[in-house]
């Protein structure tokens, strides 16, 4: 058996698609693994757990299933889905994971993140993240009415696609030197994370020493999934 991970699904009515074939892995392979592990963005936008709505109703649905049927799912919170509370969590039978953790897979520590702190050459994302994710911030922008929050979120959406054309794609990308710090304070070698859509293995050094850095894929054109087992790594589609 395989423990999977998945980042970056973009979950969104717009794109049914990208639903059906995270659905479909639900019911199908996902039924067969040790665990599914969500390292963020699930969902293209959550703008609290009083509107799940859809995608979000039928995919909590069927991760409730899933962990029921035994498979344990835990869930990151990402860039996008960053205010997913515990609440919804708990109505998907899913444990919500801190950003980063360390889990230790096949007798090895390994981080998990989401990814976007990683890429702190981005200053102007780096310091809306601190924002959005201050509480009291969230607090305040939960109290507001619903349609007010779809629509920051709409804006949100728009000026983050042109924040992203606007800038160096390096910028974007993880800042090398933070990946090495980063293994450093955990104390770990390998690290798996999401959020810049380019699906890869890494090798690197760290102090000398063998590291390596894997990147799960996004869901817009793909079905990126990372199959873990005591044999490697396999990094691919459905």
């Amino acid at each position: 058996m395989s423990i999977l991970f998945v980042s970056d699904l973009h979950l969104d009515p717009a794109r049914p698609g990208a639903t059906r074939a995270f659905l479909a892995l639900l019911a199908g392979e996902a039924r067969q693994a040790e665990a599914l592990y969500i390292l963020g963005d699930l969902f293209e936008a959550w703008v609290g757990d009083d509107d799940p709505g859809e995608p979000g109703a039928s995919v909590c649905a069927a991760l409730a299933d899933l962990a029921d049927s035994g498979v344990p799912v835990h869930l990151m919170r990402g860039n996008r889905d960053f205010l997913f509370g515990p609440g919804m969590a708990e109505r998907c039978h899913a444990s919500l994971l801190p950003d980063p953790c360390v889990l230790t897979l096949y007798g090895q520590p390994t981080l998990l993140m989401h990814g976007d702190l990683l890429c702190s050459d981005d200053t102007a994302y780096q310091a809306f993240r601190r924002q959005v994710r201050d509480p009291l911030w969230q607090a305040q922008f939960l109290a507001q009415p619903l349609q007010a929050r779809k629509a920051f979120a709409a804006q949100a959406r728009a000026a983050s696609q042109a924040h992203q054309q606007g800038v160096p794609e390096a910028i974007t990308d993880v800042t090398p030197a933070t990946v090495e710090e980063t293994l450093r304070r955990y104390g770990v070698r390998r690290l798996i994370h999401g959020h810049t859509h380019r699906p890869a293995i890494h090798s690197l050094q760290v102090d000398g020493q063998s590291a390596s850095r894997i990147v799960l894929g996004d869901w817009y054109e793909q079905a990126s999934v990372l199959r873990a087992d005591a044999d490697g790594f396999a990094l691919g589609g459905l």
